[in-house]
C-alpha cells in the first residue's frame, strides 16, 4: 500500500511497484488515479489523518507499505500500532533532520552564521536535531526516532530525501530559472559565485530505492539524492539548454548583495551533499537518472502550470517558503548601481 499516492513521489513509486510485480494499492485523499499506472492497481479513498481509515485500507494486511507522508510521532505510531498487520515499512524521512557539530541546521539557517557545515559528504550518522513539535526538521526527527525505536514490530527503511524535483511538485526550485526564462530576463544575478550545491533527488531515484528497500525489509536509515550534486550555475544552465535561451550569469562573490537579488532556492553559502554508499551497500543501488536527465519532463510541467496564471497562484507554496522570488525591479537596479 502506498500512502500518499497521488503525490509527487507517489505517482511514480505506484507505477514503479506495480511493474516490478507488486499488487499496489494505492491510497490518497482524493482517491485519484494517475493515467501512467497499470490497470492492476487498486486505488483507495482515504485520509491517513483518521486511525481507523489508514487501518481499513490496510484490511487483513499487506507486505509493505510505503508512507509519502508520514510527519511526526502520531504518524509513527500509526503505523506501528499496526504491526502483525504490516510486514515492513518505506517512510520518506528530509535531509534536513541533520544538524552540525555546532548544533547548527536548517531551522538556524537564517540566523548570523546559523548555516550549517556539513562534511562532504553527508553520510547517515550524521547527529540530528533533537526531536520535537517545533519545525518540520524536528517533526521529522521525532518520525525517525519513533519507528527506528519499533524496528522489531515493523521494520522500517528511512529515506532522506534531498531537493525533490519533478513534475507535480508543489514547490519546484527549478521554477526560479524557468520563470525568469519566460519573462525573457537575459542576466542573472548569483550569489556565492554560482558555486551553491544543494543536493538534489528526482521522484525516479527516489522510486527506485522505494522499489529495493521494499524487497529488502530492514530498520535503517538511508540518504536518498541523485547521483550528481550540480551547482546553482550549473542547474541554470541545463534549465537554458532545455529551454533554448542564452542567459549570462553575472557572479557575486559572497552573500546576495540586496534582498531580492542573487538568491535563489539553491542558494547556501556551504555544500549540502550527500553520501550514496549506504543505499549502493544495503539495497543494491545503481543510479538510474542523473539531474539533466529528468529536466526536460521538469520544465514542462512548470511551463504547462504556469500557463496563462500569476505565478502565486499557480505555486502559492513557493510563496510561503521563498517569499518574492522576482524581485526584477531591485534585480535592475543592482546591476544599474554596479555599472552594469
Amino acid at each position: 500500500m502506498v500512502v500518499g499516492a497521488t503525490g509527487q513521489i507517489g505517482r511514480v513509486a505506484v507505477g514503479v511497484l506495480a511493474r516490478d510485480g507488486w499488487e499496489v494499492t494505492a491510497l490518497s485523499r482524493r482517491g485519484g488515479r494517475d493515467e501512467s499506472w497499470p490497470d492492476g492497481v487498486r486505488v483507495v479513498r482515504a485520509d491517513r489523518e483518521g486511525d481507523a481509515a489508514l487501518a481499513a485500507a490496510v484490511g487483513d494486511g499487506c507486505d509493505v507499505v510505503v508512507d509519502m507522508v508520514a510527519f511526526g510521532p502520531r504518524h509513527a505510531r500509526q503505523l506501528t500500532s499496526l504491526a502483525g498487520r504490516i510486514g515492513s515499512a518505506v517512510v520518506i524521512s528530509s535531509v534536513s533532520v541533520y544538524e552540525d557539530g555546532q548544533g547548527r541546521s536548517f531551522d538556524t539557517q537564517h540566523e548570523p552564521g546559523g548555516f550549517p557545515e556539513y562534511p562532504v559528504p553527508l553520510p547517515e550518522g550524521q547527529r540530528t536535531v533533537r526531536p520535537g513539535d517545533t519545525s518540520y526538521s524536528t517533526r521529522k526527527a521525532a518520525l525517525e526516532r519513533e519507528l527506528l525505536a519499533a524496528g522489531d514490530q515493523v521494520p522500517t527503511t528511512l529515506l532522506r530525501a534531498g531537493a525533490v524535483h519533478g513534475p507535480h511538485c508543489r514547490t519546484p526550485r527549478e521554477l526560479y530559472f524557468v520563470k525568469r526564462n519566460l519573462d525573457g530576463r537575459r542576466r542573472r544575478v548569483l550569489a556565492f559565485g554560482g558555486r551553491s550545491r544543494f543536493h538534489p533527488v528526482s521522484v525516479h531515484t527516489v522510486a527506485e530505492l522505494i522499489r529495493l528497500a521494499a524487497a529488502r525489509p530492514g530498520s535503517r536509515v538511508l540518504n536518498a539524492v541523485d547521483p550528481d550534486a550540480p551547482t546553482v550555475a550549473e542547474i541554470a544552465r541545463a534549465i537554458d539548454a532545455v529551454m533554448g535561451r542564452d542567459v549570462e550569469d553575472v557572479l557575486v562573490d559572497g552573500p546576495p548583495p540586496a534582498p531580492g537579488v542573487g538568491d535563489t532556492p539553491w542558494t547556501v553559502p556551504v555544500p549540502v551533499v550527500c553520501d550514496m554508499a549506504a543505499a549502493e551497500r544495503e539495497l543494491g543501488y545503481r543510479p538510474v537518472t542523473r539531474y539533466a536527465e529528468t529536466l526536460p519532463e521538469t520544465v514542462a510541467w512548470i511551463e504547462e502550470h504556469l500557463a496563462g496564471r500569476d505565478w502565486r497562484e499557480a505555486y502559492p507554496k513557493m510563496v510561503q517558503a521563498y517569499g518574492d522570488l522576482f524581485d526584477y525591479a531591485a534585480e535592475d537596479a543592482w546591476l544599474a548601481a554596479r555599472g552594469g
